[in-house]
C-alpha cells in the first residue's frame, strides 16, 4: 500500500523593488514613480515589471519540488492594493486572496500579503506600529494567520528601516522594529508555547547583525533553538551557500531571511528540514551570471529588469 505523498506550504518572500502605480497619490512622496517624475514611470514599464514577476512564478511552478505557484507570497515595496493586486492577476490562472495594510511610510511603499485560498484558510491579521524617536512613520510589522490542514500557524512581516547615509547611525531604527517583532514573537509563544511561527522580511541588517542576534533572537544551531525555550528563532540562512539576496557594492548580503520558531524543527504537525529553504532565480534575474542582479533600475536609470533582491522560498511540510 503506498502511502499518501505529504502535503505541504510554500512560502515565498520577495522584496520587488518600488513596485509603484503610475499615478500622484497626494498622501505619500511617490511623484518620481509617474510618467512627469524623475522616474518617468509609465504604464508600459509597470506593465513589464509585471509581467517579469509573473514569469519567476512560472518558473518556480515548472520547478520538480514545487509544481505550483506559492501557497504564501509576500511583496516588500508595494505601493497599494490596487498594484498589488493587479500585479498578481497578470500570473497566469492565479487565485490569490489579498491582505493589505497601507503603511505610514513616508514614500507610501508597504508589504503585500496574499495566499492561496484553495490550500490555506486565512484567520486574520494586524499590523503593529513601529514607532522612531524622529516621530517619522515606517512600515508596519504585521502578524497574520493561517491554517493548513487544520493545524494554525503565523507568519510575521518586516521590512525594517534601510541603512540609508550609515548603518550604525539608522541601526536603532532596526532595533525598534526588531522590538516590535520580537514582542509578536513573545506574545504568541506565551498563548501557545508550540505556537508555529514564521518570521520573514527585508530586515536591512544581516543574520548576526545586534537586531536580528540579539533583540530578536536567532541562532544557526538547530539544537540551540529547540532546547531555549522559544528564547530564540532558526535562521534558514543556515541551510543553503547561496551568498545571498542582495548584491550591494560588489558583495552579496543576506538581508533577506526566513526564521521560524522552535515548534517549526520538531517534526510534528507543520516541519521544516535542511532542504527546505533556499533562494530562487532564474538565468535571467542577472545582468552577469552569478552577481549584478537585473534589476528594474540602477542608478537611477531604467534597466526594465526584475528586481535588485531575489525572492526566497520556505517549504513546509504538514504533517498528517
Amino acid at each position: 500500500m503506498s502511502k499518501e505523498p505529504r502535503k505541504s506550504v510554500v512560502i515565498m518572500w520577495w522584496n520587488v523593488e518600488n513596485l509603484f502605480d503610475t499615478k500622484n497619490d497626494k498622501q505619500v512622496d511617490d511623484r518620481e514613480f509617474t510618467p512627469g517624475g524623475s522616474r518617468h514611470w509609465t504604464p508600459k514599464k509597470l506593465l513589464l515589471k509585471q509581467l517579469r514577476i509573473a514569469q519567476v512564478f512560472r518558473a518556480i511552478e515548472q520547478q520538480r519540488e514545487y509544481e505550483r505557484y506559492p501557497d504564501i507570497v509576500a511583496f516588500a515595496e508595494t505601493e497599494n492594493r490596487g498594484v498589488f493586486e493587479g500585479t498578481l492577476q497578470a500570473i497566469d490562472h492565479a487565485q490569490y486572496k489579498i491582505d493589505y495594510h497601507e503603511s505610514p511610510d513616508p514614500r507610501g511603499i508597504d508589504i503585500g500579503l496574499a495566499w492561496n485560498p484553495a490550500t490555506l484558510k486565512f484567520t486574520g491579521s494586524k499590523p503593529c506600529r513601529v514607532t522612531l524617536d524622529n516621530g517619522r512613520g515606517t512600515r508596519y510589522v504585521i502578524v497574520a494567520g493561517f491554517m493548513a490542514s487544520g493545524h494554525p500557524f503565523s507568519v510575521v512581516l518586516n521590512h525594517w528601516p534601510s541603512r540609508s547615509f550609515d548603518a550604525k547611525w539608522s541601526e536603532p531604527k532596526r532595533i525598534a522594529a526588531a522590538k516590535v517583532a520580537r514582542h509578536i514573537v513573545d506574545s504568541l509563544t506565551t498563548r501557545n508555547p508550540m505556537a508555529e511561527i514564521i518570521v520573514m522580511g527585508d530586515f536591512n541588517d544581516h543574520p548576526n547583525d545586534r537586531s536580528i542576534r540579539t533583540v530578536l533572537g536567532s541562532s544557526f544551531d538547530r539544537k540551540e533553538v529547540t532546547s531555549s525555550a522559544n528564547r530564540l528563532l532558526y535562521n534558514c540562512w543556515n541551510d543553503t551557500k547561496s551568498p545571498g539576496t542582495y548584491y550591494y557594492r560588489k558583495q552579496w548580503e543576506r538581508i533577506d531571511q526566513i526564521l521560524v520558531s522552535p515548534a517549526l524543527l520538531d517534526n510534528s504537525k507543520l516541519s521544516i528540514d535542511t532542504k527546505s529553504f533556499r533562494v530562487f532565480s532564474i538565468p535571467e534575474m542577472f545582468s552577469h551570471p552569478g552577481k549584478t542582479l537585473y534589476s528594474t533600475y540602477q542608478r537611477g536609470k531604467f534597466k526594465g529588469g526584475y528586481s535588485d533582491h531575489l525572492p526566497l522560498l520556505l517549504k513546509i511540510d504538514v504533517v498528517p
